[in-house]
């Protein structure tokens, strides 16, 4: 699978991890902010080009890390076709997947040691969306809504 891959200054040492464990499992990994970013940097710059990949066909699916995750998946979730789930553990990530269909994974580096966010990386890309109710829900979602 190809996955675009990003963070800012506070999820760097996990996307770096992250992108070395998918390598080994084999997939191709893009890079979308390959440099260390400095703590002046802001977030959206480093982590919406992963989501605008998944957004614009280029990949499958992104992984976007900041601190929290919540910045970097509110950045994401703008792109049309995005549905990116902040997870903070395995279970999180297997429903993320398994009802949300989400194509993008946002972690926060500070939320959780090194092996839960490998397991949650492991949980989302094994785990296959179920379809039915949750496709017509899916499909809810990308409908436009009228200005109220």
């Amino acid at each position: 699978m190809k996955i675009a891959i990003g963070s800012d200054h506070a999820g760097y040492v996990y996307k770096e991890r992250i992108k070395s464990f998918l390598a080994a499992a084999g997939h191709e990994v893009v890079d979308c902010s390959p440099y260390p970013p400095r703590a002046d940097d802001d977030y959206p710059t480093m982590v919406r080009p992963a989501a605008a990949a998944v957004a614009q066909g280029q990949c499958q699916r992104a992984i976007v890390l900041g601190g929290s995750g919540n910045g970097e998946a509110i950045v994401a979730n703008r792109l049309p076709g995005v549905r990116c789930a902040v997870c903070w553990n395995v279970e999180s990530a297997r429903l993320g997947r398994a009802h949300n269909d989400a194509n993008v994974l946002s972690l926060g580096q500070r939320m959780m040691d090194e092996q839960t966010a490998l397991a949650i990386v492991q949980t989302w890309l094994e785990t296959p969306f179920e379809g039915g109710r949750h496709a017509r829900r899916i499909a809810l979602i990308d409908q436009p809504q009228p200005p109220e």
